[in-house]
């Protein structure tokens, strides 16, 4: 009788291993820097043998007994710990042979849990303790392992082991995790990415993947197709695309928005996979939308229906695919498998492209849990930085520790995207990235970018409706852009009778509302859509970078030169309008102090008066860096604070950074720079529990409003944030309970404002809903 590796449907052992080293075979094509890296010369002969290790241990008797449903003792003991001593009777280096048991042993738990909640458990200590009646470890291995069946599949893959021997398990993962392996260990690297490799292995032949993409020359075939349709017109690639085609190596680009920023690092990828080998590319931005938006461009350029090349990862891709098959009208249960499908696909290394936030990789730098297998992935990866100067100081301190840790170890190579960016910050991503090649967009391109006017005018926005609402009188689109929520809410309630199409977008929103308002609102800018075009804007910096808009005027309360140029780009994007005005108002709310800070508000107003009297208003483009740079010498002595605390912590935490064990006060650290609480708005518990009856967590996950942690607190002391809780029956357990417990608040909530801060209901009990 075969030995089984899983049950449903039944799969042997072998078919098992053989699927896991269907994936092994392309890793050698698909990550080539591996090769480059000192003592790596035979990871893909380990990587081999790890496989055909890692699950033996599955041939325990009582294990196959549980797999093939029938009475049995296995009493939740760990397979692959049963694995460990067919690798100690293996003949081999024995530096090589400790690799191997480690990412064996380690491969389901960490070394903690491991030692905890099993080994501890289960075994005896050994054979000398006349006080512990239970078996030893390696007791229950002689007695119930199928050694002449496992040495049988052995031999089938040419593989010849020794006399087993005992082996004291207890001691061996005592042992590890007591030292684990941490940066100056020599064998480090190659334990890290044997184990990530191993993992990601695993993972794919259990879902029996029978083929890994990579990125090929026809991939790119769509550029080639818009330059040709360019020179029909009488146009070309610009100069700067042409130059980023031809660069091998680092490179910061800074170009106009709207200067075929996203084509150049298009061409410059496919330059580097020509010269450099097959890599995964991650394209990094620093918002949700925009990183939904850039994976539907790159998507509809670089998928087939055979075969999907790009993938996507943010904190809140769930409910983007939640809402992407809705539109497909699937079921929930349909819907649910179809989303678990695409983030299992986009999680692992099944799309050689990913749009990202920085977090996604800044994550694996806290050794959270799978870290392993992203350090993996980054071997030979090509990382596209879009939008970097929208990081605050300690976000940009990590993403400095990143390029060093990716550059320096794992033959990373970088492209940095930027329209404006201070130079003190650049200087901080040349010296990291080396000297890289640099190139400018000509002066002739920044020339006929000339296409915003800044108007500075008198007062608050508030006091100045009326101009608005001539601008929205003679047909145009507008678009509003305030520093707060509330006073958002108040511009939007002033507008509410008027015949415009509009919409109000801002952070206070649910994930559904929100995410039906942008759709809305790209829809609207779609000419080959139905939708009429949204007319007014009304909105807080979210919308600053976040969407693909196009208006014809802007009316903005007073922010740093950075978010104003940003608001900016959503004017005249296609450079279609001749030049169009912006106008800012001079005077702050009192709130908006707690945004931004004044001195460097009140420079850039200096700034755009000084523009006004010297050249009209009007912005020429090559004069934005000189702006930025006089606005942004340096950092403020807080934010320069902040970045040497963030990067000397983050550069001594990766010392002790350790393969198989996970760190509960890193992930802490991690998210607790994520400055946000989901509540759920009382009105709307009714939908809330009938999406957890119908196990769509996700959809109701989507009616929370995420709060600052600092007002999270202030509602709790006023009572206006309580814990609740629903409970119901377990999926396919008519005996069996879950409880979800939730944060809900009697702030009152209205789909079309958002939460609203200064306005309460009173608490309704179950039983008066």
């Amino acid at each position: 009788m075969d030995i089984l590796a899983k049950s449903t449907p039944p799969l042997t052992l072998k078919q098992h291993i053989d699927d896991c080293l269907g994936i092994h075979k392309y890793l050698p094509t698909l990550f080539p820097a591996i090769d480059k890296l000192p003592g790596f010369e035979r990871f893909w002969e380990v990587l081999w043998l790890a496989i055909v290790f890692h699950d033996l241990g599955k041939a325990h008797q009582e294990f196959q007994k549980l797999l093939r449903d029938k009475k049995n003792e296995w009493n939740r003991q760990r397979h692959e710990l049963f694995s460990v001593p067919f690798i100690k009777a293996f003949d081999i280096d024995e530096a090589i042979q400790e690799v191997l048991m480690l990412v064996v042993a380690g491969h389901h738990k960490n070394f903690q849990v491991l030692l905890t909640d099993f080994i501890e458990k289960t075994y005896g200590a050994d054979e000398f303790s006349f006080d512990d009646d239970r078996e030893t470890f390696h007791e229950v291995f002689y007695a119930y392992v199928d050694q002449p069946k496992v040495k049988e599949l052995l031999h089938s893959y040419a593989v010849k082991i020794t006399t087993i021997q005992a082996i004291d398990i207890e001691g061996f993962v005592r042992r590890y995790k007591k030292r684990p392996w941490v940066s100056s260990h020599p064998n480090y690297w190659f334990l890290l990415l044997l184990f990530g490799a191993l993992k990601h292995c695993d993972h794919l032949g259990s879902a029996r993947v029978a083929h890994l993409p990579k990125l090929e020359n026809y991939d790119f075939e769509f550029l080639r197709h818009l330059r040709i349709r360019l020179q029909l017109g009488g146009k070309d690639f610009y100069t700067h695309q042409k130059l980023c085609s031809r660069v091998k190596g680092h490179l910061i680009l800074t170009a106009p928005t709207g200067s075929g920023k996203t084509e150049s690092a298009l061409l410059w990828l496919k330059n580097q996979l020509a010269h450099t080998g097959q890599g995964r590319a991650f394209y990094i931005l620093p918002f949700t939308a925009s990183i939904n938006a850039m994976y539907e461009r790159l998507s509809k350029d670089m998928d087939t229906e055979a075969t999907k090349k790009v993938g996507m990862l943010h904190g809140k891709l769930s409910a983007y695919l939640s809402h992407y098959f809705e539109e497909h009208q699937y079921t929930t249960s349909e819907r649910k498998e179809k989303i678990r499908e695409l983030r299992e696909k986009f999680k692992h290394i099944l799309t050689p492209i990913k749009v990202v936030t920085p977090f996604q990789l800044l994550k694996h730098l806290f050794g959270l849990r799978g870290f392993e297998q992203g350090v993996f992935e980054w071997v030979g990866s090509y990382l596209i930085f879009d939008e970097i100067h929208a990081y605050s100081p300690q976000v940009a301190a990590q993403i400095k520790v990143l390029l060093e840790f990716m550059t320096q170890h794992l033959h990373s190579q970088v492209m940095i995207m930027t329209a404006t960016l201070p130079r003190f910050l650049k200087q901080e991503l040349r010296q990291v990235l080396g000297n890289p090649q640099e190139i400018e967009a000509d002066a002739a391109l920044y020339q006929s970018f000339r296409r915003h006017q800044v108007v500075l005018q008198e007062g608050l926005l508030a006091d100045n409706y009326p101009l608005i609402e001539g601008e929205l009188n003679a047909g145009k689109k507008v678009l509003v852009v305030c520093n707060t929520v509330k006073q958002a809410q108040e511009t939007y309630q002033y507008f509410a009778e008027h015949s415009a199409t509009k919409i109000l977008l801002h952070g206070a929103f649910n994930g559904a509302d929100r995410n039906q308002k942008e759709q809305r609102l790209l829809k609207g800018e779609n000419t080959q859509d139905a939708s009429p075009v949204v007319q007014l804007l009304i909105g807080t910096q979210a919308i600053e970078v976040s969407l693909d808009i196009d208006y014809d005027v802007i009316y903005s309360e007073p922010a740093p030169i950075d978010a104003l140029i940003q608001r900016f780009g959503r004017v005249n994007r296609q450079q279609k309008k001749g030049i169009c005005r912006c106008v800012v108002f001079k005077q702050s709310n009192k709130a908006d102090t707690y945004i931004y800070n004044k001195q460097v508000v009140d420079k850039t107003l200096e700034i755009f008066e000084r523009n006004a009297v010297n050249n009209q208003g009007v912005i020429n483009e090559n004069q934005l860096q000189d702006f930025i740079d006089e606005v942004y010498p340096a950092w403020d002595e807080a934010g320069q604070k902040e970045f040497d605390k963030t990067y000397g912590y983050l550069k001594q935490s990766l010392k002790t950074l350790s393969p198989l064990v996970h760190s509960k006060t890193k992930e802490e650290e991690f998210y607790r720079q994520f400055d946000g609480i989901k509540v759920l708005p009382q009105a709307q518990r009714a939908q809330f529990e009938e999406y957890l009856k119908d196990f769509d967590f996700i959809n109701a996950e989507n009616l929370k409003v995420q709060v600052r942690e600092g007002k999270f607190k202030g509602w709790l002391d006023n009572h206006l944030v309580r814990t609740n809780h629903f409970t119901m029956s377990k999926q396919g357990d008519k005996d069996g309970y879950i409880q979800i417990d939730y944060f809900e608040t009697r702030k009152k909530y209205d789909p079309a404002l958002g939460l609203l801060n200064d306005e309460e209901i009173t608490w309704i009990d179950d039983n008066q809903l």
